[in-house]
């Protein structure tokens, strides 16, 4: 594996190290969600406001590498192609969304880790970015089968969207 390449897989599991870990370094710490449903009224958390991935999408020349790393690092097990997701291999998340790993699918296209947020109303969600300052990479488009996505750049970082 060349330098650029095992930097590419880095780059792309690191931060689902970070995501998935259950233990982290206090630097990365969240506090404890709320246990029972008084505690969470009381700290304003509600389950129903809580941001759901949907999609967790890496895309890497190394897919079979970064596929194999995660499934030994994560105890998961991605799957064959799918060819509606970009050939992306897919395992599930206990959220009971996705995690897909694909190579590029065009020549300028660069290694990312986008997660997919799940959203009600697709159009809203990309009015709302835009209206934050994002630009509109991809508009909302229909996977047969699978939803709606779409993928907005703010602040350098790639968000996509999701509705099914």
């Amino acid at each position: 594996m060349t330098t650029h390449a095992a930097r590419a897989v880095l780059l792309s599991v690191v931060p689902l190290l970070i995501v998935c870990t259950p233990e982290v370094s206090d630097a990365y710490a969240q506090p404890e969600r709320p246990t029972d449903d008084l505690q969470r009224s009381d700290q304003g958390f509600n389950e129903e406001d809580a941001v759901k991935v949907h999609f967790l999408e890496i895309v890497t020349p190394e897919v079979d590498a970064t596929c194999d790393a995660l499934e030994n690092l994560q105890g998961v097990r991605f799957g064959e192609p799918i060819p509606e997701l970009g050939h992306a291999r897919t395992a599930t998340l206990d959220s009971g969304g996705r995690i897909g790993v694909r190579a590029p699918m065009r020549e300028t296209e660069e290694p990312v880790v986008r997660p997919y947020l799940l959203v009600e109303d697709i159009g809203a969600a990309v009015d709302a970015a835009r209206a934050a300052g994002g630009e509109i990479a991809m508009p909302p488009t229909e996977i047969p089968g699978q939803g709606k996505f779409a993928i907005y750049i703010l602040g350098g970082i790639q968000h996509g969207l999701w509705q099914l």
